[in-house]
């Protein structure tokens, strides 16, 4: 998705440690006609699988996750990350490591929303190790629902998410995919 790469190249800032900082348009700021260009992408891509929900974590995948189930007319569900007080009782459960952020969360979906005859669609801001997908993934198995795909908003291409992804064999789809980080400077796969 040549927009998102331009916007990346334009406003995205690498911090050391391997760290894209894009807030100021995806994870904090939101460009909304660009989460809406995005959130069209993955419905484009994803538009022949029979996706029955979208679901993310929240809150860095909500934005890309809502635009992807508004063009595709599904419901979006967000595995919360902390609980609440009407978020307790029958749940699926899963521990998930943050790279940015160097914190363990359990991440839960009320057992109501998820149906074993769901085909659900996982959506991300971001893919590096893989954590909070791997996590998504051990709910879906939980709730014994079909992953038909997972989409990235941007990839770490570099880091070992991708390839933890590829031996699942669920379709993969990625908007901009970055093969390097080095020197303060952003390549991506071409």
């Amino acid at each position: 998705m040549d927009l998102l790469k331009e916007k990346i190249k334009k406003d995205g800032t690498v911090l050391p440690g391997n760290v894209l900082k894009v807030d100021n348009f995806l994870n904090h700021q939101v460009d909304a006609k660009l989460m809406d260009q995005i959130g069209e992408e993955f419905a484009r891509l994803f538009k022949d699988e029979k996706i029955t929900k979208v679901v993310t974590v929240e809150s860095s995948g909500i934005a890309p996750a809502l635009t992807t189930a508004i063009h595709l007319g599904v419901p979006l569900i967000f595995a919360r990350k902390h609980k609440s007080v009407t978020l307790t009782d029958d749940l699926y459960t899963a521990k998930v490591y943050s790279y940015t952020k160097k914190v363990s969360n359990n991440i839960s979906i009320d057992k109501r929303f998820l149906n074993a005859d769901d085909h659900i669609l996982i959506i991300d801001d971001f893919l590096a190790n893989g954590q909070a997908v791997q996590g998504l993934l051990e709910i879906a198995k939980l709730a014994d629902v079909s992953v038909s795909g997972i989409g990235i908003v941007i990839e770490k291409s570099f880091q070992k998410g991708h390839a933890m992804i590829e031996k699942t064999g669920i379709r993969l789809e990625s908007l901009a995919r970055i093969t390097s980080l080095k020197d303060q400077s952003v390549t991506f796969v071409e």
